[in-house]
């Protein structure tokens, strides 16, 4: 933008605006700018004002503005045209009105007030910035933003530009962003500090405290985000912060303390501009005493920020005439540092009080100064006391020094009223403060005085008193007198308690530092008392330790007071009898030692005497200089003294090839651990720092010729201190660490290199330490440690001699390895070994390796030496390794003996290693060596666990015993022996650990069966190879040999808790050869615990269900897939032992092992399992199926599965006998589960019935079940029942069997189904009658599945019907289940289906029979019943079937002799025929053979010879004519032909007047059927057909006594006379019908008729409802008065109902739908002209009270409106009088169908909300075209006028419907409307009302209010004169409309107006 256009744009105004003429979008808050453009200026003013009386309700002085702003006259005013003084006025108006508004802004009246001040005065764009102050509070709001969007503040040049990016988001203002521009643009902070004086201005303080709050949150946190408070910021503030100090509001002072508050803290301020802020501080704080803390802690912060001293005096006495001062500052002083206000006014204080009397002024201070160190000293903690002790000593003793009188009363006064012990305390402390304090000075563990506490009884408080005295020396303490303590001093080292005159001596000690010697002397002296010291050596030895340094001279005058000294002391007796000092006296001290002639030039010599060497270290202790030089030296003396003194209390162990700590005495290992600790600080001072050489020379010299002198001795040390870091013993109390062990290594390193060779043979020899020593090196963990024993073999590596010399060669090859690794060694030596067995010269490196064993299994190696190489060598194992260690295996257990089982760590250690070797590779040893074994045996049995930390030997050695060790071991016997070892310990031991160890040994290990089988077997049977037989026989032997002796051998006794061991191990035992062995040996401890003798002693159900299932388990291993296997040998499985655990034994855990046993036999053994199959299942039916639990379910599973299939697989392929046996033994098994299904839990039954049958094959045996089921219902069941409970068990007994039934495919359901009728039909008719029963089966001998299903002989004939007629009830059942229909469905290939049929078929053909024989006899009525249920079962039956096998079926029963069956057959046909399905022509051919069979069954004779009979015939032809209709209805259309004998037949009947009336109305239906389906071929038989029918009407008797009858001849004639019209003569006249019926039927005849025809063609038939309107309009017109009044009521209620037809039977067409309504209304406006004023009114508003019933709906409305336009088109002026009541609803309705308003998609409701308006509008057209009585009042036409002038915005239905509303009805109605106005002042709202839509946004709608306007105008015609001024502005701005289609209506509507008014109107524009 250019410079002239940023000129031109701040030039611009406001009023100049374009958009303030503009109508499309108008600014506002509370509504969208488009909804706002279309409202007009009147509501906007009425929501203001509406605004400001709820704000006058709040707060009354709002009420000036509503003479202002809010007046009437505002309507009129436009600022844009006033004078500058007149907007002045305003704008100062405007911007106090927002000032008073903002606290309120968030409530809704101050909206409202805010959208008429934007409306009228446009405050968006003249008041800007008070419209920003106002809302500027509430920046985070909503509507903040709403307001923000109003500005137009698009320039960046524009004050609020900053806010522009809030106005397109529609966010609100963030904080940080207005915190921002405060500090950034000063003018806006200047805004927001000028928006609060602005407001205290005009307001009280209550209502503005989200101002302050608003004016202090952002100022503070604006100061707070600028880095840096600038002099601009601070001048902007300060008028303001003085403004605010000086208010009298509080919240004002507040916020203006916490703006003082934040300015102290972010900047150091001038010391003027300081003071002068406290002092205003100061005077506020007077003026509002409610703020003084707030206020003094503003004061606070601000002296804590800035400068000290910079506030002046004047602030003190403001601050002094504050009241609260002291309380407020003690409230605060507790939770903040008021120290800074102190330290200002405590100066000013104490000089205001030092200018009054001084004297009394003193004596205050000294009482206030004690007082407040009490109470101090009451509060606070112990550690802060002490610091405010440091803290105040300086100014108590500087007040005492000034004014010690002052001091000394306050103390005296304060003393007296002191009374607890901790007041007394708390006075001590402050004595002690003071500098005279002396010796009445109270001490701190006491509570009396020094002088009383050193001569106090008790010693521990004169002890306390010396400590106290030493404290006060040490210290420089002021305030003692030297006498008090020397003679106190003297005193105490006279104390007879030695503790006390030791203190004492160390105080004088002190005192001699001091340069105070008397005392010294004085104590010297009564040291020579042997009283002091006797009987007490730690004393005497420690004051000689103490009297050592005064023997040291730093004078050499013979007589100084330091020689004299030393004299005293050297002579006392303590130190003449002392070793170190003894003889001192007679001559050392002659020569004086003095420390200034050795200098650090000089070399040191280490051979000076100690005495020297300690004086020149003391004298520089007592001089303060350093003194590490002379210590060391002192040190190296005193080491080469006490390595001289040192002596061996025994060298015997030096001649031992191993120094072994474990095994030397305590003075020894004394000894070892000073040498080991004297090399430790001798290498460590050899190895660095300025007395590195006299270590090292004192080290050479001592080492080589005192302690070590031989160098075997030397590096058997040497050896010793390499390898102890690995004893966990650490006898020697001496931890080696990784430092020393690499210093002794070098240290040997530089020792081997000056050996010869001779010594060098010796050391690398078999029987020296030091190669294995250094092989422990090599395993350690630090890395520099492995390179130093490496270096030090390679020094060895030239020594070819040595036996570890092939060893050191090969390590020193990987010496790169190892030192990376420590683990290397390991590797290594394994390598060394495997190359050693591989290579030739195997002999060297194999010795070596067992030089190194040699070394472990020596009694004299150090255990930890043995375990570091075991460790070592883990990796080699072998044969020749074990037998090398063998005897040291046996040393350590033999150390295990349960009375003396003592083991180093080490040693335990050491053994878990030992046993380690027993391994795959040294496992041959234990068979080669038997002593190998017998170790090994022994270790298994060590139960020794000498460390919690470590597993039992025990269980160390069974973890040695793997798979590949057992496997490797090879003998058997071994094996043996190890197994019999395992089991022994798992029997005798009760550690848990032990046998879980076992287990999991045993669980691992590869064992044969055989071992394990001998282990069960009795102790003389070691082998098992006999047979069960054999087994019998040796067991009868046994028992006759019991017998006889009547003593049972002990060898045979079984040990039950070992087998019950083992058994337990081989339940999990997976890895076990040959498991067939273990069968014999199973079976024969099965055998024992079932012996008598054994059950009695002990309880063996446990072993015995161990057993089961190990036997269970070889089975299963042996025969994975349950089939024979030929490595079993049959006679060796005992089946009945199995069968009798199950018989004998009460444990459900032992049957079920047994059953699972069994069935895993029958698939391996068939044939023996069979044997015994019914004492198995007799047994499960009769215990386990009762158990609910998931196991036994199981276990009843398994059984069914293994057992049944191998009984059936075993009677597969043979003869039909063992086929019929294997079929009667499965009943037989059903049979048991039947009988225990009663006891079976509820959930279980289906599930084991089901898995059942699925074992058994459901095809082949669930008939059998079903059967079963039955019987026990009959038999059992239901004859526990009572009457009232059997019907509920039938049916509860029968969804069960369903639910059984429906678990299996439909085909074996159907195949169940055919062998169950088969069954009933061999079962005879009943029981007394079986023999001679067709229907009864041959009886065989041997017993039968129908014998097991149901034993006639056995049972009742009662039983036997219920049980015949429950299964048949039950199939019925079944095939009409909806689980089995849903089945069916399922299921494609239904052949079974016609097989049932055949098969019900068949047994409906015997029922049928028995029917006939037991017709006289009591069972009929059974029969019949059971027959009943027959036909059922074939109804259902029938569904099945496939249509075509259906029709053939049915042609053969209708063939039938039984006429019951024929007419089963017709009924199933009928049934099939009434059901809409599509027939295949095939199929329809065969259906049409059918009619020759029937018509047979038509014309069956008569002759029968009983009345039933002849009765049963009748229903059969009814039947047969039946099937003849519905077949004719059928196909009739497409075969006529096949139908024509069909109609002669029954006009035959129909002729027969002797026919039976039943049969002959039959015959008249079927002739109605027929013929109106042969049509013209039934002419033929009219002249036979007609007379026939109607002579049966005439015979009025039979008629009327039949109605049925009666009914057929009517239909008949009916039907022949529909189908035949042309062969009979109608002839009518349809005009004369109509006014027949309209003048000769009376009114009470013919409306109710009409009625009823009405409501019977109202939804089928409406095209009908004209005529039938017609009759009634023409009806009523001929009707006299009188009738219609009679009538009115009833024609009324008809009337209701038949224009609700519009909302109750309009189906979418709206066109038909009127067209139907308006002969209803035309008919109704017959009525209406007929009735008087008096009978219209009621019907009139009645029909207004239907048109708005509840829940009516729109179609209602507009069938109202409808009528009523016809009404008033007819009544005209009239009308009027009854409209009044329509005004309101039609002004309502006018608004709801405006579209603008509602929003309605719906095509439908959008014609009909089009039709409706229509109406509405025609309707007051016709009101306001015949209004006559001034019926449009001023109320009426205010209700009318705005919702017709939004009509024109009304977009209904679209742009030609739109077009068309506007046009014919709504322009013609506007103008009317005006007319019937005759107001000029309601013209001028209406003609304005239409000159604002002229401003719409919408083209149309301009354009068609021009319309209405010019209609106007022309209705008016001169009258609109009067408004004409108001529309020329109007008609101007839309000559420049943007569309031109208005801009052309314009143009037409002033040329129109000119031709109407006669004057010109062009000069207007």
């Amino acid at each position: 933008m250019t410079s002239l256009a940023h000129q031109l744009k701040r030039l611009a105004l406001p009023q100049n605006d374009s958009n303030l003429l503009s109508r499309r979008v108008v600014a506002s808050v509370l509504f969208d700018p488009k909804d706002a453009a279309s409202m007009d200026r009147s509501t906007f003013y009425a929501l203001g004002c509406t605004g400001l009386e709820e704000l006058m309700g709040i707060d009354p002085a709002f009420s000036e503005f509503q003479e202002t702003l809010f007046s009437q006259a505002s309507l009129t005013l436009e600022r844009s045209v006033q004078t500058k003084e007149v907007n002045k006025k305003l704008d100062k108006s405007i911007s106090l009105f927002l000032t008073r508004l903002s606290p309120y802004f968030l409530l809704k009246p101050a909206l409202k007030c805010i959208e008429w001040l934007v409306h009228r005065f446009h405050i968006h764009l003249f008041n800007q910035d008070s419209l920003i102050a106002c809302v500027l509070p509430y920046h985070e709001t909503k509507v903040f933003v709403r307001v923000i969007q109003l500005l137009k503040i698009e320039d960046p040049t524009h004050k609020w530009h900053w806010l522009h990016g809030l106005q397109k988001p529609g966010v609100p203002l963030a904080r940080g962003t207005l915190l921002t521009h405060c500090y950034k643009d000063l003018g806006f902070m200047d805004f927001i500090c000028s928006l609060v004086t602005d407001s205290v201005k005009v307001r009280h303080s209550g209502w503005l405290r989200v101002i302050f709050s608003f004016y202090a949150s952002t100022i503070v946190s604006a100061l707070d985000s600028v880095e840096k408070i600038t002099n601009s910021i601070i001048a902007k503030l300060l008028p303001f912060v003085q403004l605010g100090l000086k208010s009298n509001l509080l919240d004002y002072v507040a916020a203006t303390y916490m703006i003082v508050c934040q300015m102290a803290v972010k900047v150091v301020m001038e010391a003027q501009l300081v003071d002068s802020l406290t002092v205003q501080l100061c005077k506020c704080l007077r003026r509002t005493p409610q703020l003084s803390r707030e206020g003094l802690s503003c004061i606070i912060i601000l002296l804590q920020n800035q400068k000290e001293g910079v506030v002046g005096p004047k602030a003190f006495g403001y601050l002094c005439a504050i009241p609260t001062l002291v309380s407020t500052l003690q409230s605060i002083a507790t939770v903040h540092d008021i120290s800074p206000l102190l330290r200002y006014l405590l100066p000013h204080l104490m000089h205001s009080v030092m200018a009054q009397d001084e004297s009394s002024t003193i004596i205050i201070l000294s009482r206030l100064l004690l007082e407040e160190y009490v109470s101090c000293s009451s509060e606070l903690p112990s550690d802060r006391i002490s610091a405010l002790n440091q803290k105040i000593q300086s100014t108590v003793r500087q007040f005492e020094s000034r004014y010690p009188c002052a001091l000394d009363v306050a103390l005296e006064n304060h003393a007296k009223n002191v009374s607890s012990d901790h007041e007394k305390s708390v006075l001590h402390q402050f004595i002690s403060l003071t500098m005279s304090c002396g010796k009445y000075q109270i001490l701190p563990d006491s509570d009396t005085s020094l002088m009383l506490s050193l001569n106090h009884p008790l010693p521990s408080v004169r002890n306390m008193a010396v400590d106290y005295l030493k404290e006060i020396l040490t210290s420089e303490h002021n305030g003692f007198d030297e006498a008090f303590l020397k003679d106190a001093l003297l005193e105490r080292i006279k104390d007879d308690v030695p503790e006390i005159v030791l203190s004492a001596l160390k105080l004088s000690f002190i005192w001699f530092v001091f340069r105070r010697c008397s005392v010294l002397k004085e104590a010297v002296q009564v040291l020579d008392d042997p009283h002091i010291t006797e009987g007490n050596p730690d004393l005497k030895a420690q004051i000689s330790w103490e009297l050592l340094p005064f023997l040291v001279l730093t004078n050499a005058a013979p007589k100084c007071v330091e020689l004299q000294m030393a004299s005293c002391v050297a002579e006392s007796a303590l130190l003449s009898q002392h070793p170190l000092t003894h003889g001192w006296a007679k001559g050392k001290l002659c020569c004086c030692f003095t420390v200034e002639g050795f200098t650090s030039g000089e070399e040191v010599n280490e051979c000076l005497p100690v005495c020297v060497i300690l004086g020149e270290f003391l004298q520089k202790m007592i001089s303060g200089i350093n003194a590490e030089r002379e210590q060391g030296l002192l040190l190296l003396s005193l080491l080469r003294l006490f390595i001289t003194a040192l002596k061996c209390p025994d060298s015997a162990f030096k001649d031992e090839p191993w120094w072994n700590p474990e095994k030397m005495d305590a003075n020894t290992c004394c000894y070892l651990h000073l040498m080991f600790r004297l090399f430790d600080v001798v290498i460590s001072g050899a190895s660095q720092g300025p007395l590195a050489p006299c270590f090292r020379s004192l080290m050479h010299s001592l080492y080589k010729y005192v302690h070590l002198n031989e160098p075997i001795t030397l590096f058997k040390f040497l050896s010793l201190l390499w390898g102890y870091n690995s004893n966990l013993g650490d006898q020697l109390d001496c931890r080696v660490s990784a430092i020393l062990q690499t210093q002794a290594l070098y240290v040997g390193k530089a020792l081997l290199c000056s050996q010869p060779v001779k010594t060098l043979n010796l050391l690398a020899s078999g029987s020296s330490p030091v190669v294995p020593s250094l092989l422990m090196c090599l395993c350690s963990g630090v890395c520099e440690v492995r390179r130093a024993a490496i270096a030090l073999l390679h020094s060895l590596s030239g020594v070819v001699s040595s036996p570890y010399y092939p060893l050191v060669e090969n390590l020193l090859k990987s010496s790169e390895e190892i030192i990376a690794d420590p683990s290397y060694l390991s590797q290594a030596l394994s390598k060394v070994y495997e190359e050693g067995l591989i290579l030739k010269d195997k002999k060297k490196k194999l010795a070596s390796i067992e030089q190194l064993l040699q070394c472990v299994q020596l009694p004299c190696c150090p255990a930890y030496t043995c375990k570091t190489l075991l460790r070592a060598l883990q990796d080699v194992h072998g044969e020749p390794i074990l037998a090398v260690l063998l005897p040291a295996v046996e040393r350590l257990l033999e150390q295990c003996a349960p009375d003396s089982c003592t083991f180093l760590p080490d040693e335990a250690y050491l053994l878990q290693l030992l046993l380690s070797k027993f391994s795959e590779a040294s496992a041959p040893l234990l068979v080669k060596d038997p002593r190998c074994l017998e170790v090994f045996i022994r270790a298994l049995g060590t139960s020794a666990k000498p460390y919690p930390t470590m597993p039992s030997f025990q269980i160390i050695a069974l973890e040695q015993i793997t798979k590949p060790f057992f496997t490797a071991l090879g003998d058997e016997k071994i094996q043996q022996k190890i197994l019999s070892v395992l089991f022994d310990l798992l029997v005798g031991n009760k550690n848990p650990a032990c046998a879980q160890t076992i287990n999991s040994v045993f669980k691992v290990i590869a064992v044969d069966a055989e071992l394990v089988a001998n282990e069960l077997m009795p102790v003389d049977k070691q082998k098992v190879t006999a047979t069960v037989q054999q087994t019998r026989r040796s067991k009868m032997q046994t028992r006759k040999t019991q017998e006889s002796s009547g003593v049972v051998p002990e060898e045979n006794v079984v040990s039950w808790p070992r087998v019950t061991l083992i058994l337990e191990l081989l339940q999990h035992k997976k890895k076990l050869r040959r498991a067939q062995c273990l069968v014999p040996a199973l079976f024969n401890l099965l055998s024992r615990c079932q012996e008598p003798a054994s059950a009695e002693q002990e309880n063996l159900e446990y072993t015995k269900q161990l057993i089961l299932s190990c036997l269970l388990n070889v089975c299963q291993k042996l025969s994975p897939d349950g089939g024979p296997i030929n490595v079993l040998e049959e006679d060796k499985f005992n089946v009945e032992l199995v069968v009798q655990c199950v018989r004998i034994s009460d444990m459900p855990q032992t049957h079920h092992n047994a059953l699972l046993l069994l069935g895993a036999l029958a698939g391996i053994f068939p044939e023996k399992v069979l044997h015994n199959i019914m004492p198995i299942f007799t047994f499960m039916g009769s215990n386990i199926m009762r158990l609910d639990d998931t196991y036994s379910f199981q276990v009843i599973n398994k059984t069914v599965q293994a057992v049944i299939p191998a009984l059936i697989k075993a009677n597969e392929g043979g003869s039909g006998q063992s086929e019929g046996h294997m079929e009667t033994v499965v009943s037989h098994i059903v049979h048991v589960f039947v009988d225990a299904l009663p006891h079976v839990p509820e959930h279980r039954r289906l599930p084991i019935l089901s898995q059942l049958m699925n074992t058994l094959g459901p095809s082949r045996f669930l008939w059998v079940l079903m059967l079963l089921l039955f019987k026990q219902h009959a038999t059992q069941t239901s004859v526990s029942a009572t009457g009232a409970e059997k019907e509920a068990v039938v049916e509860r007994d029968q969804e069960f069997w369903i639910s059984v039934c429906c678990e299996f495919e439909i085909k074996e359901q159907l195949t169940s189904m055919i062998r169950i009728l088969q069954y009933l039909m061999t079962l005879p008719q009943d029981r007394e009658e079986g023999k001679n029963c067709p229907l009864q089966s041959a009886v065989k001998k041997e017993e039968t599945v129908s014998d097991v299903i149901f034993n006639v002989e056995a049972h009742s004939g009662k039983d036997l019907r219920h049980f015949k007629f429950l299964s048949v009830s039950f199939m019925a059942q079944l095939l009409g289940s909806d689980r089995f229909v849903g089945k069916v469905a399922d299921c494609e290939d239904l052949t079974e289906s016609t097989f049932l049929l055949e098969e019900v078929l068949r047994y409906i053909h015997a029922v049928a029979r028995c029917v006939e024989d037991n017709a006289d006899k009591s069972t009929a009525k059974f029969w019949r019943a059971l027959l009943s249920k027959s036909y059922d079962i074939l109804d259902k039956v029938n569904a099945l079937l496939p249509m075509d096998s259906f029709i053939m079926v049915m042609r053969g029963l209708m063939g039938n002799q039984l006429a019951s069956v024929r007419r089963k057959a017709m009924e199933l046909l009928n049934n099939k025929l009434q059901q809409r399905m599509q027939w295949v022509e095939e199929q329809i051919t065969v259906l049409l053979e059918l009619i020759g069979v029937l018509l047979k069954i038509v014309g069956r004779s008569h002759g029968q010879d009983t009345a039933q009979e002849e009765e049963e015939l009748a229903i059969n032809r009814q039947t047969a004519l039946y099937s003849l209709k519905l077949l004719c209805r059928n196909f009739g259309s497409a075969h006529q032909e096949a139908f024509v004998p069909v109609l002669k037949k029954a006009v035959e009947l129909v002729a027969n007047k002797d026919e039976e009336k039943n049969v002959m109305g039959s015959a008249l239906l079927c002739v109605a059927e027929v013929t109106s389906t042969l049509k013209a071929l039934a002419i033929p038989q009219l002249h036979s057909l007609m007379p026939a029918v109607l002579d049966t009407l005439k015979e009025r008797k039979d008629l009327l006594n039949n109605e049925i009858y009666l009914l057929s001849a009517v239909t008949a004639l009916q039907r022949i006379s529909e189908t035949l019209p042309l062969q009979f003569s109608f002839e009518s006249s349809h005009s004369s019908l109509v006014t027949t019926l309209a003048t000769k039927v009376p009114p009470r005849v013919l409306i109710p008729t009409i009625t009823k025809c009405y409501y019977t063609m109202v939804d089928a038939q409406q095209n009908r409802l004209g005529p039938l309107m017609i009759i009634l309009k023409e009806h009523i017109t001929r009707m006299e008065k009188d009738q219609l009044n009679n009538n009115q009521s009833e024609l009324t209620s008809f009337f209701l109902s038949a224009l609700d037809f519009r909302a109750q039977h309009c189906q979418g067409d709206l066109k038909k739908t009127g067209e139907i309504e308006g002969y209803v209304i035309d008919c109704l406006l017959v009525m209406v002209m007929k009735l008087s004023e008096v009978t219209f009114r009621p019907l009139f508003f009645k029909l207004f009270d239907w048109s708005k019933m509840d829940g009516a709906s729109k179609n209602r409305l507009l069938t109202y409106y409808r009528l009523a336009d016809s009404i008033a088109n007819k009544l005209k002026g009239l009308f009027v009088l009854f409209a009044g009541q329509l005004v309101k609803p039609i002004s309502e309705l006018l608004h709801q169908l405006n579209i603008s308003h509602t929003d309605d998609d719906d095509d439908d409701n959008v014609a009909k909300s089009s039709l409706l308006l229509q109406h509405v509008l025609d309707c007051l057209h016709k009101i306001f075209l015949y209004d006559t009585q001034r019926f449009l009042s001023k109320e009426r036409a205010d209700a009318l006028l705005g919702p017709l002038v939004d009509q024109l915005e009304n977009m209904l239905g679209g742009d030609e419907i739109y077009k068309t509303h506007i046009t014919k009805h709504l322009v013609p109605c506007m103008a009317q409307f005006a007319v019937a106005m005759g107001d000029d002042s309601q013209w001028k709202v209406l003609n304005y009302q239409i000159l604002l839509k002229t401003r719409h946004s919408s083209p149309k709608v301009r354009f068609s209010a021009l319309v209405m306007l010019l209609e106007l105008a022309c209705k008016l015609r001169e009258n609109y004169m009067v408004l004409l001024p108001e529309t020329i502005p109007f008609l101007a701005e839309l000559m420049e409309d943007e569309c031109e289609e208005v801009e052309q209506q314009v143009q037409k509507v002033i040329h129109e107006m000119e031709t109407i008014l006669g004057e010109p109107l062009q000069s207007y524009f």
